[in-house]
């Protein structure tokens, strides 16, 4: 339904938005703070477009086993990565980073876009896509740097 929709959204973007804060804090590599930084202020760019859209509408987010399953995991991942320090921190997090955007993708283009009903809530989904994509790209390129800094024993 859109009120899960909405949900999953929220919980998806909070769920980065803290690991990018974890990384604003325990990252050493200025690239990986950078990046963070990023994911920190477009997370945070989206949720408010989502509640503004959710209370618009007058859609109030339902949890869902999807949005708890994110919220859950998130909370596994951070705890994970709290326990990580340096490169291996840095590795991490942009591996994390780059099977996230993966799995944020694929659910938007499977479920979320096709199953959302109301047209603005759908537009939004279609409109949010792109950043997604350019967040993996991002990361992806950054995890190849910082395999190939480490191959190089940097």
């Amino acid at each position: 339904t859109d009120a899960q929709i909405a949900a999953i959204v929220v919980a998806a973007n909070q769920v980065d938005l803290d690991a990018g804060k974890l990384a604003v804090e325990k990252s050493g590599n200025a690239e990986v703070k950078k990046f963070a930084q990023q994911m920190v202020t477009d997370h945070t760019a989206v949720n408010q477009a989502a509640v503004e859209l959710v209370t618009k509408l007058k859609v109030t987010p339902e949890e869902s086993d999807a949005s708890r399953g994110l919220a859950s995991s998130g909370a596994e991942t951070r705890t994970k990565l709290a326990a990580l320090e340096g490169d291996a921190f840095d590795r991490a997090y942009v591996d994390n980073e780059v099977a996230y955007h993966e799995a944020v993708i694929g659910v938007l283009d499977s479920q979320l876009i096709p199953s959302a009903t109301n047209e603005e809530l759908k537009k939004t989904l279609v409109g949010v896509r792109p950043a997604f994509v350019a967040h993996l790209e991002h990361a992806q390129h950054l995890q190849k740097s910082l395999a190939s800094s480490h191959a190089h024993g940097k």
